[in-house]
């Protein structure tokens, strides 16, 4: 996984490196909240977002490395499954995120190359609905990792009741994981609908919705867990 996020991360810094050789000198580097562009700048600022790619990429990379050297030191096999789950839902948000900033790259690439061609004064692609939708997508991929993770203090719907024992944390992410596809699902449709500005609103809300739901069905999984082990007891 390691290998294919890094080979994801050093395409948009090919591709642009090839592309700034046929693009004007001077192109539109930012936009107002109605499109309009509100600053020129050279074209070597291109370089900046996929740079930044490989930044992120590198977080993940130790990330994941953490995991993997936690699962060789481990004693018990549950730890080791725990630390390679990890590992693996870590390779996949990083694998996600890195083709989510890349064609995120790709359109503002674009975007600026046309607009400085023509010579036009807005932008030629809105950025935000762009990215709404890719994060939409993100989080139903994302959804669908969540309840194949160990417990584990990165990963998933983490607060001290969901970390209580295994089955807290099986509960609690497998709620998570619903609601953060419904969240996907409805942040598409969303972006669909209206521009990207008043998209990025609704998404945001979508998952403090759904982040404040997940936090209290973990307390509420929690208390039900404890009132079980009393009756035991």
């Amino acid at each position: 996984m390691k290998r294919v996020m890094w080979i994801l991360a050093i395409i948009p810094v090919v591709v642009t490196c090839f592309v700034l050789q046929f693009i004007p000198d001077t192109i539109p580097m930012h936009h107002d909240m109605a499109g309009n562009t509100d600053r020129w700048g050279n074209k070597a600022e291109s370089l900046i977002f996929p740079v930044l790619i490989l930044v992120i990429a590198l977080f993940w990379h130790l990330m994941i490395n953490a995991f993997e050297k936690k699962a060789l030191k481990t004693k018990t096999e549950k730890e080791q499954m725990e630390a390679r789950s990890s590992a693996k839902v870590l390779g996949v948000v990083g694998i996600s995120q890195t083709i989510m900033f890349g064609i995120m790259h790709f359109a503002i690439l674009y975007s600026s190359y046309i607009q400085a061609v023509t010579g036009g004064t807005e932008a030629v692609i809105d950025i935000a609905k762009v990215s709404c939708i890719l994060c939409g997508i993100m989080f139903v991929v994302a959804g669908n990792f969540m309840t194949k993770a160990k417990r584990n203090a990165v990963v998933g719907v983490k607060t001290i009741w969901s970390m209580y024992n295994d089955n807290t944390w099986r509960q609690s992410n497998r709620f998570g994981a619903v609601g953060i596809i419904i969240a996907g699902l409805l942040t598409i449709v969303t972006t669909v609908l209206t521009n990207g500005n008043l998209s990025t609103v609704f998404m945001l809300v979508y998952l403090g919705v759904v982040t404040i739901m997940a936090v209290l069905y973990s307390k509420k999984v929690y208390d039900r867990e404890i009132r079980k082990e009393s009756e035991v007891k």
